[in-house]
């Protein structure tokens, strides 16, 4: 599941993935955040930790992941990601450049600096 963070900076959107992310994750929660933000401003910035909880996605998940991303291509405009996970990072770092807009993975230690950047 996706749940959505408080007490971020103003235009921040920030999520957290636990356990299995499905694809109604996507459909209830992170597009209503993502276009809710797109009515104040034109660009998004985006928190996502994926932390010790989180367990992986679904197909359909990565599915509609992909299908946001792409959807709203030009809004990307900064992208903090906090998660030990190796994997993700590896990927991250040998696919970031695809993102759109800035991209920069941080260790769950470090989630407050990442807010910080993420919101500077």
């Amino acid at each position: 599941m996706i749940k959505l963070l408080t007490d971020l900076p103003a235009g921040v959107v920030g999520m957290e993935a636990v356990g299995h992310v499905e694809a109604d994750d996507y459909t209830n929660v992170v597009e209503p955040a993502v276009r809710a933000a797109l009515q104040h401003s034109d660009k998004v910035r985006l928190l996502y930790v994926l932390g010790e909880g989180f367990e992986g996605y679904s197909a359909a998940a990565s599915w509609e992941d992909a299908k946001l991303g792409i959807g709203h291509w030009s809004a990307w405009e900064r992208i903090a990601i906090v998660t030990d996970r190796g994997w993700i990072r590896d990927a991250l770092k040998a696919f970031g450049w695809m993102f759109p807009g800035e991209v920069k993975v941080f260790p769950v230690a470090e989630q407050p600096e990442a807010v910080a950047w993420v919101g500077a």
